[in-house]
């Protein structure tokens, strides 16, 4: 997940609207991890504290910088910042700088325009239509590129104070989030293509881009039973364990071992078949025979698909087992690229069933710091339904890895 600075000098509301969008989901792909105001009696700053970001007070370009390289963000949002920056400034920072602006640009911008002044000159000019304006901050005030635009009727009876507040939340508030997600996405794209609130279970094969092979297995879970699971290591092998006893689910279906190591072999899967896969290996079998004897999970009305990978030194397959039938894929790695396969496909209401993954794995990035992909799969699992994410890395020596558990031991 991407790190963003925000530079603020007022009340804060389009730094409220990112907060509320990172709690939504809207915006994932990024997280707000400094605030930093030009004033002392700033608003945003108490909402930052209110959120536990951390904030400062900077008075001019070189405390800014200071204070910007504490934490060496990806991208910098201006959300209510009244003050240009100088083209040095943009120069040294080399990141995006993103700002917010009040008007349809390329109307009522740049140097002079800015707060209320901007909605009083849009009613003294008769114009029917106003909004906002996302853009990209370079040395010319609301003159670098257009990221996105949203507009907002103006009413015959709009004041400067009710056309500012209504163009804040109909279009300010939405577009901003958006864009920065947008942004965040281009400079590093996300791990799922799309947001998901609940995928299940998951498993990532792949090459890092100098050719280290790599292997990501997740758990998700709704029920309490689900949840209260932790990964654990065994060896060359990766266990599930619990951490209450409960006696109201089948253990077959939420205890197994989802990572065997045979010989040269790694078996990933998302159940017991783990091992109907390591037995049919060890006898001379293949992947695909040991499968065709296994079908989806007896858990209706979901009937959970049952996902499995196998890796050897020369390629990578992977597998799902669901009711419209069993379907295997055999790819070459490829530096750099992985392929995701997971439970299921999409969200739906609380209560409802849920559709089941469709289609072929999905292509993804692999980043070669094992930290960085671990962390940014972790955080887009979400916290709500998030229980545990197992990520390893192979060299030519053996691996590194990492492991996440929501619940203690």
């Amino acid at each position: 997940m991407l790190k963003i600075s925000v530079l603020v000098s007022g009340g804060g509301t389009n730094l409220q609207a990112l907060i509320n969008a990172q709690k939504s989901g809207v915006l994932s792909s990024g997280k707000t991890v400094q605030v930093i105001s030009s004033r002392e009696d700033a608003y945003a700053l108490k909402r930052a504290d209110e959120f536990g970001i951390p904030s400062a007070v900077a008075k001019n370009e070189t405390e800014i910088l200071s204070e910007l390289s504490k934490v060496k963000p990806d991208v910098i949002v201006l959300a209510g910042f009244m003050h240009i920056l100088s083209k040095n400034f943009i120069d040294t920072v080399k990141v995006p700088i993103i700002n917010i602006h009040p008007s349809l640009i390329p109307s009522f911008c740049g140097e002079g325009f800015y707060g209320l002044k901007v909605h009083e000159a849009v009613l003294k000019s008769g114009v029917k239509v106003t909004g906002a304006t996302v853009h990209f901050v370079n040395e010319i005030p609301d003159g670098g590129e257009i990221i996105a635009q949203k507009a907002v009727e103006i009413l015959p009876d709009d004041t400067p104070e009710s056309l500012q507040r209504r163009v804040m939340e109909t279009c300010e508030w939405v577009i901003l989030p958006r864009a920065v997600e947008s942004v965040c996405r281009k400079i590093k794209p996300r791990i799922f293509p799309k947001a998901l609130k609940y995928a299940g279970r998951g498993i990532i094969t792949g090459m890092t881009p100098s050719g280290k092979r790599m292997l990501a297995y997740f758990i998700m879970g709704r029920s309490t039973s689900s949840k209260a699971r932790i990964f654990e290591r065994s060896g060359d092998d990766l266990i599930i364990k619990l951490t209450r006893e409960d006696k109201n689910f089948d253990p077959s279906l939420i205890l197994y071992s989802p990572l065997r190591v045979l010989g040269d072999n790694i078996i990933i899967t998302n159940g017991d078949q783990t091992d109907t896969v390591y037995d049919a290996l060890k006898s001379g079998g293949t992947f695909e025979g040991a499968l065709r004897t296994r079908e989806y999970e007896p858990d209706p009305p979901h009937y959970t698909p049952r996902i499995s990978a196998l890796m050897t030194p020369s390629g990578h397959k992977q597998s799902i087992l669901k009711r419209a039938g069993k379907y295997f894929f055999e790819y070459e790695y490829e530096a750099g690229k992985g392929r995701l396969i997971h439970t299921y496909d999409h969200d739906v209401m609380s209560g409802g069933v849920l559709p089941s993954f469709s289609g072929e794995p999905r292509e993804v990035i692999i980043p070669e710091n094992l930290e960085e992909f671990a962390d940014s799969l972790w955080a887009e699992l979400g916290e709500s339904y998030r229980v545990a994410l197992y990520v390893r890395y192979y060299d030519g020596e053996g691996y590194n890895d990492k492991l996440f558990n929501t619940q203690e031991a």
